[in-house]
């Protein structure tokens, strides 16, 4: 049932006056980093390296110069947005491990790029969010959220742009990261991959349920498993890559950019880094803290309902400043050893910017994982303890036998799951389809 609602826009992202003798802004901005030739080679031509070769060629013939972009597809290759990481910290006077000597290639898509492609796309006009805005049901005036841009936090990142006399009235555009460890088995040794995506805040719900051109690959990363004295290296390795493949948008965290939005209007941006979505697991490697230990606070994993202060970078500071390393990872689960990506951007505080995946860590991970498992055992010791009964259909060796007959399946129908159990099942799917509603209230919250 709808309900009638009252908005309170933030005073934000408006047109700025432009110069009228400064010269007209192209529809295409073309510059060097223009992906049109790579974009024909790879995806459209598919070419091959003989062919790549051979259109060069014919390209110094037909050029005025007589000398082609690339001399030839190798020179291509090393066009292309890439980058070369290796370990350079201490390394063993005999016996060094291979990686200290690899060199790590990660391959990218420019995330000023694929930033302005989705603000270019027309087909996003109507269901694009210029400013925030809080939402208020009439009557108990009860906040309520539903895009993005209704958020607090994109309001108070809101506040702050317009406190900056050289950012305000900018549109406020903030990257959605995630990302979701994967293995490839097949001729590669079982090694990881980090797919990370990228998308933008104003971008309504339906719309990233439905369009995909409204999040992006930003990157692949290969992470290959090695002894257990890689495993820090490996963690820094991807904070020092992430930092290297997001550089490019630092020029538009702290100077206005012009970029045309989906109402065909150029609009002054500021971005900044936004909520990064994933499972725990990955929690641990993106914010440093000791697997185990809350993501959110400092409250130890034996007690995780006493209320603690949360992860902040100000109190890591604090703590890598005054105690020791041994220390800050037994009493507050944070690994001081790693480097956060985030420390080199402005306003972006990795730890209060995770994000839960809900598919995975909650409704694979917490009830698929966790729940159905935990039960299947318990009800397995349960029909192995049970004792001989006239008419019941016993199971010494619990359900763990190879084939099923009609009979058996008629016996352990007659099983009994407490009603504690049966309560718990349906809090926990009550739960999970208020965190997918459309729409969600602060008595929901």
């Amino acid at each position: 049932m709808s309900q009638a609602c009252h908005y309170t826009h933030h005073q934000q992202g408006q047109l700025k006056d432009i110069d009228p003798n400064s010269p007209l802004l192209p529809l295409f901005k073309r510059s060097s980093n223009d992906w049109g030739p790579y974009e024909f080679i790879f995806q459209e031509a598919d070419m091959s390296v003989s062919k790549i070769d051979k259109l060069c060629y014919l390209w110094g013939c037909s050029s005025s110069g007589g000398q082609p972009p690339f001399s030839d597809y190798k020179e291509l290759y090393k066009t292309i947005d890439a980058m070369e990481l290796k370990y350079n910290g201490e390394r063993h006077a005999n016996n060094i491990p291979p990686w200290m000597d690899k060199a790590y290639e990660y391959w990218f898509h420019d995330p000023l790029s694929l930033v302005e492609n989705i603000l270019a796309n027309s087909e996003f006009h109507g269901e694009f969010d210029y400013s925030p805005y809080q939402d208020f049901t009439t009557g108990d005036s009860k906040q309520s959220f539903e895009n993005f841009m209704s958020g607090d936090w994109a309001w108070s990142q809101a506040d702050a742009i317009a406190r900056d006399p050289s950012t305000h009235g900018a549109t406020f555009v903030p990257i959605i990261l995630g990302s979701d460890k994967m293995m490839v088995l097949v001729a590669t040794r079982q090694t990881d991959y980090w797919p990370v995506y990228l998308s933008v805040g104003n971008i309504h719900n339906n719309v990233w349920h439905a369009h995909c051109s409204g999040v992006k690959l930003l990157t692949f990363l290969l992470i290959p498993k090695d002894d257990p004295m890689f495993w820090c290296f490996k963690k820094q390795l991807f904070h020092i890559a992430m930092s290297k493949i997001l550089g490019s948008l630092k020029v538009c965290m702290t100077v206005p950019q012009v970029m045309k939005c989906p109402d065909g209007h150029f609009h002054h941006i500021i971005c900044s880094i936004g909520p990064y979505i994933t499972d725990y697991l990955d929690q641990v490697l993106i914010s440093r803290i000791v697997q185990n230990w809350c993501g959110r606070c400092t409250a130890s994993p034996n007690d995780l309902d006493v209320g603690r202060p949360p992860h902040m970078a100000q109190l890591m500071r604090a703590l890598i400043k005054e105690l020791q390393a041994s220390a800050i990872w037994d009493k507050w689960g944070i690994n001081a050893n790693i480097v956060l990506f985030t420390k080199d951007f402005p306003c972006a505080d990795i730890c209060q910017l995770l994000a839960p995946d809900i598919p995975h860590q909650l409704i694979k991970g917490g009830f698929k994982d966790h729940l159905v498992e935990w039960v299947g055992k318990y009800l397995e010791l349960i029909i192995a303890a049970a004792p001989p009964f006239p008419g019941l259909w016993r199971f010494p060796d619990g359900w763990g036998f190879s084939q099923w007959t009609g009979d058996d399946s008629k016996a352990l129908m007659k099983g009994h799951i407490p009603c504690d159990i049966v309560q718990m099942f349906h809090t926990f799917l009550e739960f999970c389809y208020v965190v997918r509603q459309n729409i969600i209230t602060k008595d929901t919250l």
